[in-house]
């Protein structure tokens, strides 16, 4: 660590706020799996838990001016492991998006999600106009779609979409005009059509049936159906830890993952939630509090780059889990079991604990 930055400088309440999220997570992954086949799953998640932490404070004590000297670098690493998940990836859920590395699976987009973070950080660092000039959008939108596209064809849309706020984030830092806006949202409406020729069939019926699911209440709109229900009949307090039905039983889907949040509703009811996104909020606004105070454009482009993703994560598997939203898969930071998944965000952290711990350096 550089002279000048200490262990005290680590924004602390950020790290509480994650394990108190990571907590709650454990708590409803042990209810949701202790009866079943699944038993043990909390115990590799807070294996996972720990190894966040020690891979953050890695990623901290390496200056993030060095690691972001490396972005192209890290981007030709990015593009070169989508195309072998593509090539020799291991098949789960009908979907192709994991390597084996070191007898276990890494979802590499999780990893590509971070890299991606630093290659716009450094783009938009390096723009040293007051308005975002059309050429450069042009280009950053170039080097995004490139890993959205390969990220698409696993196929995981969710994870392709998380891309999209980053982009639109530092976009709008950097000086996105109006009228590119406009154009950019115009051309996406105009582009619609064509991508939903390219979905899978089975994205197409979550698209069409999560406005009414009931119409297929043992099919497309099982998922939705079913946290509903869960959501709404843990009240107030909810039924208690390990006593709610729909999760107990199973009838909520992936319940330690994808609708944990389903899970926990019915069991600490909106009481429990509340605090839940209580945390999230705090955690997302002490990210842009450490924008904030970044030392550089570069940091400050890094840090909002790592709330963008957060922030998106939260809200659409919110609005998944209350029906507002298709399902996409989008799992929910720090709770969702998963270990790519909790070592993206442990490694984000890091990045911006780095960006804080150097905030006075010269």
């Amino acid at each position: 660590m550089k002279e000048g930055t200490s262990i005290r400088d680590y924004d602390w309440w950020l790290l509480v706020t994650a394990l108190s999220i990571c907590g709650i997570g454990v708590l409803e992954i042990w209810s949701a799996t202790h009866a079943s086949h699944l038993a043990g799953m909390h115990t590799h998640q807070m294996y996972w838990i720990a190894i966040g932490v020690v891979l953050m404070v890695l990623v901290s004590r390496v200056d993030y001016h060095t690691i972001m000297d490396q972005a192209p670098v890290l981007y030709l690493i990015a593009i070169v492991a989508l195309i072998a998940v593509l090539a020799i990836g291991h098949t789960r859920f009908g979907a192709k998006r994991w390597l084996p590395i070191l007898g276990g699976f890494l979802q590499v987009s999780e990893l590509v999600k971070l890299i991606i973070i630093i290659v716009v950080a450094r783009f938009f660092a390096e723009v040293r106009t007051e308005q975002l000039e059309l050429g450069d959008l042009i280009k950053v939108a170039a080097a995004v779609g490139l890993p959205l596209a390969l990220i698409m064809l696993q196929p995981d849309l969710g994870t392709a979409l998380v891309l999209v706020p980053l982009l639109a984030v530092g976009a709008y830092l950097a000086g996105l005009q109006w009228k590119h806006a406009l154009a950019v949202l115009a051309l996406a409406a105009l582009m619609l059509p064509v991508g939903w020729h390219f979905l899978k069939p089975y994205q197409k019926e979550r698209v069409t049936t999560f406005l009414r699911p009931e119409e297929d209440p043992r099919g497309a709109g099982y998922q939705i159906l079913q946290s509903k229900i869960a959501v709404g009949s843990g009240g107030f307090w909810g039924k208690g830890l390990g006593n709610g039905s729909q999760n107990q039983l199973g009838f909520v889907p992936v319940r330690y993952s994808d609708f944990i949040l389903a899970a926990l509703a019915e069991e600490l009811g909106f009481a429990g939630v509340f605090i839940a996104l209580l945390l999230y909020m705090f955690l997302l606004l002490r990210l842009v509090q450490n924008a904030q105070r970044a030392h550089d454009r570069a940091g400050m482009f890094l840090v909002m780059g790592v709330a963008a993703v957060l922030g998106f994560h939260v809200l659409v598997n919110v609005a998944m889990v209350i029906g507002f939203m298709p399902v996409t898969g989008i799992p929910l930071p720090l709770m969702s079991y998963g270990g790519s998944a909790t070592l993206f965000v442990f490694l984000a952290l890091g990045l911006v604990m780095n960006v804080r711990i150097r905030r006075f350096v010269n």
